[in-house]
């Protein structure tokens, strides 16, 4: 069954790319734009239907996986995730530091091309870190999960795990009860699944019909850096992975490859998630670990996402013949540590952390229509990055803590 539905979003892919660009090709531009207009309800919908699940799948399967951690299990799995996403967050900085300057996709960039964008949307968002930090709590949890704040929803889920652990037994009735409410979520999850290979083909056509594959070409050195800058990641991931998994992360990345294809042609984490909370179980991460891990994963460790800051900040300081120093590059890094925490639950948020960083540096804000053209692209590059980095983190975490593969040790019922 999955191997059906994997080629099936395969095939979706490849179909949507050529509806679109024989639309792109054989339409007007005002036409091709209404065609394009109709076919995003599909994807619209479908999307719709993943937030409409991930509060409640969030809530439910974090809240039950912490209830059934023990008080040491607990500091000392929290305490070795952020280790592994801190250290994740400095290589992937890093990395499209050392990358953006080696292959310089800048130099020669006629900045008139980001006109391609003129029209293109930009979330809109007061970003600072004062507006973070207040935002990571939630006024009610109710508020939280209307606005699908993912990040909130976590930190609401901490407690009430927490707090289920501390009282054991007497409140072993609202334990199993969210258990269930997480069985019959990811039930639905199913259902809202079958519809991802119609969504994939909407998502794809959509961008190819307005957009058309020159754009690709006419930024294809951009592109084309920016993934090389990503396989350079991949293998560094997969590297470390080895170094903890052996040869079973490869068994991981052929059983999440449905998952980070369903996130590269939609370009939405919050598509991959059940389906990936769905595999890394099937993979032998424990329910209490992976329920535990891959929420916070979604906040704090994209690793894809945090690359790409770096990588077109400096981008568009090269476009625009503006140098920045080694000890700038090195501020931007340590700024990026901390602004790109939490940017999940905005659409493009990359580009809204690259907005606000831009001033600091004596860029200006509006130069980030150099990539708007073909952000959409590079989009599905960086989000599928994101699901095979937190797919390692929670694999390697369960390895750490003896429990990968060893269902019999697991005390509490699966919820798959």
């Amino acid at each position: 069954m999955n191997r059906l539905i994997f080629i099936s979003i395969l095939a979706a892919m490849v179909l949507g790319v050529a509806v679109g660009a024989l639309v792109n090709q054989t339409q007007t531009p005002e036409m091709a734009a209404e065609i394009a207009g109709y076919l995003k309800i599909i994807s619209d919908i479908f999307l719709r239907m993943i937030k409409m699940i991930i509060a409640p799948l969030v809530l439910t399967t974090l809240s039950v996986g912490i209830a059934h951690l023990g008080g040491g299990s607990l500091g000392r799995i929290g305490f070795r995730t952020m280790a592994w996403f801190l250290t994740a967050s400095i290589i992937s900085l890093g990395l499209g530091l050392i990358m953006v300057n080696l292959l310089q996709p800048g130099l020669g960039f006629d900045p008139s091309m980001a006109q391609v964008a003129a029209g293109a949307a930009l979330p809109e968002t007061n970003f600072s870190l004062k507006e973070f930090m207040t935002h990571v709590f939630p006024v009610s949890i109710a508020d939280a999960m209307a606005r699908n704040e993912i990040l909130q929803i976590v930190v609401f889920s901490l407690f009430l795990g927490v707090a289920l652990q501390a009282l054991g037994s007497r409140t072993s009735r609202v334990t199993e009860l969210l258990e269930q409410s997480a069985q019959v979520m990811l039930k639905v999850t199913g259902y809202v699944m079958a519809a991802a290979p119609a969504a994939v083909f909407a998502a794809l056509a959509v961008v190819v019909s307005v957009q058309g594959l020159s754009v690709i070409a006419d930024y294809g050195r951009l592109v084309g850096s920016f993934f090389i800058a990503l396989g350079v990641l991949w293998g560094l991931l997969i590297l470390a992975g080895f170094i903890v998994l052996g040869p079973k992360v490869f068994r991981l990345l052929a059983m999440v490859r449905e998952p980070g294809l369903l996130a590269f042609s939609t370009a939405s984490s919050e598509a991959a998630y059940p389906k990936l909370l769905e595999q890394l179980e099937k993979f032998g991460v424990p329910n209490r670990v992976v329920s535990f891990v891959l929420p916070l994963g979604y906040s704090f460790n994209l690793d894809g996402s945090m690359m790409y800051c770096t990588f077109a900040t400096l981008f568009i300081a090269q476009a625009m013949g503006i140098e920045i120093s080694v000890s700038q590059q090195i501020l931007m890094l340590l700024l990026l540590m901390v602004t790109s925490k939490g940017i999940a639950g905005v659409p493009r948020a990359s580009l809204v952390v690259i907005s606000a960083t831009l001033p600091a540096f004596g860029l200006p804000t509006e130069a980030i229509a150099l990539v708007l053209a073909v952000d959409a692209f590079m989009d599905m590059g960086r989000t599928a990055t994101n699901v095979i980095g937190n797919s390692i983190a929670c694999a390697v975490i369960a390895k750490w803590e003896g429990v990968l593969d060893g269902r019999a040790k697991d005390p509490e019922p699966h919820l798959l």
